[in-house]
């Protein structure tokens, strides 16, 4: 919900730093699977020493390689391997921060899984729109590799609750619950979105129906 306003606030800091960043050589994948392994790693380890302050710092780590790989494909070339990887990314991500709280808050683990499974749900309805959507070659007005459907939870409500479980970690159990529930609203929409979406008979492909 608030990923437009916050790409609109950051973009212009992040673009000039992947602009010189592209100089060096380095790939965006490159960038993606430092982010990625950095953070999962970090949270697990900080987390099950019980430095969740701390952890704090591997949540921006993580934000900022966030940014700063699609900064980059935007001053190269952005692929579809690139959005492959960047969406594997996120959900490895979001997952693992959700397992080193379980690790961390055995009390919150009942609905750490609860927040698992919405999580699962809302990424099965988003990934499969977005094939659906490809395929029948509907315009969303999204650029990316991937067709997004906005939700009530998307990345950034995400890095605020886990900021929250950073900096609040004797309410992990509720933090997970009232994130869980927000995360199903957003599977309940995606739902809803594409069964309307996909109502309409597909697209015939180009040059007539196969034969």
């Amino acid at each position: 919900m608030l990923n437009v306003l916050a790409r609109a606030r950051i973009s212009h800091l992040v673009d000039p730093l992947g602009a010189r960043l592209a100089r060096t050589g380095i790939s965006p994948d490159i960038v993606t699977l430092i982010g990625t392994s950095g953070a999962v790693a970090g949270a697990l380890v900080l987390f099950s020493q019980g430095w969740f302050f701390v952890g704090t710092l591997v949540i921006w780590f993580f934000v900022m390689f966030d940014m700063l790989d699609g900064a980059l494909a935007r001053a190269t070339t952005a692929t579809d391997r690139g959005g492959f990887l960047d969406i594997v990314a996120d959900f490895t991500v979001y997952g693992g921060f959700v397992l080193a709280v379980a690790i961390a808050e055995p009390d919150a683990r009942l609905a750490c899984a609860a927040l698992l499974v919405t999580y699962y749900v809302s990424g099965t309805a988003f990934l499969a729109w977005s094939s659906l959507a490809e395929r029948r070659a509907l315009e969303t007005g999204d650029e990316r590799s991937l067709r997004f459907v906005a939700g009530l939870a998307e990345g950034t409500e995400t890095v605020i609750a886990y900021v929250l479980f950073c900096l609040l970690p004797g309410r992990a159990e509720e933090i997970a619950w009232g994130f869980a529930a927000i995360v199903a609203v957003t599977a309940l929409q995606r739902t809803v979105f594409a069964a309307r979406a996909l109502r309409a008979e597909p697209r015939p492909p180009p040059g007539g129906a196969p034969r």
